[in-house]
């Protein structure tokens, strides 16, 4: 019986966007579900039961992926995106943090895969989940300086359909 896509359940998340030195994105090659075998970026759920903030998550996500403490001032708000209906299962609210600066790490592997610095114009060669490819890295490379989006994301039916809600493409705020 395929489920009713307008009656699933919302899960609220982040993706974390850092770049090193050179401008490379920090990618996440997952050996785990979701996404299993594809590339995304740093993220997880919000600790919804802690009362969590999505910039707490994001900042905890860093550290527990990553093992860097980037402090909240660094991560901006680049964009909120919905997901409805996600492969049948659920809905997802995702907030994208782009931390502001450079980082440095060196790849390696860790329990929810291999950590790795890829080139932003090779995001689109790897093997992504489809909604990433056609919605989400479009609409974070035309807000690469900075701004701010919102992106809806219906996965209900055959196709993927998707809707840029808002854009404002000002650059964040930094302290001089």
């Amino acid at each position: 019986m395929t489920p009713d896509p307008n009656n699933l359940p919302y899960k609220i998340a982040v993706l974390c966007d850092l770049r090193d030195e050179q401008g490379r994105l920090l990618m996440l090659h997952r050996k785990k579900a979701p996404n299993r075998d594809l590339y995304s970026p740093i993220g997880g759920k919000l600790d919804q039961h802690t009362g969590e903030s999505p910039a707490q998550c994001a900042r905890r996500e860093i550290q527990e992926e990553a093992g860097l403490d980037i402090p909240i001032e660094r991560l901006h708000l680049g964009g909120i995106i919905s997901e409805k209906a996600y492969e049948l299962e659920t809905h997802w609210l995702l907030f994208y943090y782009r931390v502001l600066g450079t980082v440095e790490l060196v790849p390696h592997e860790m329990n929810e895969g291999t950590l790795e610095w890829i080139e932003p114009s090779k995001i689109r060669d790897l093997p992504l989940p489809e909604t990433d490819r056609q919605a989400i890295w479009p609409a974070i490379a035309d807000h690469k300086d900075g701004g701010f989006f919102t992106l809806h994301i219906d996965c209900s039916g055959p196709d993927i359909a998707w809707a840029l809600e808002q854009s404002s493409k000002n650059p964040p705020h930094t302290k001089a």
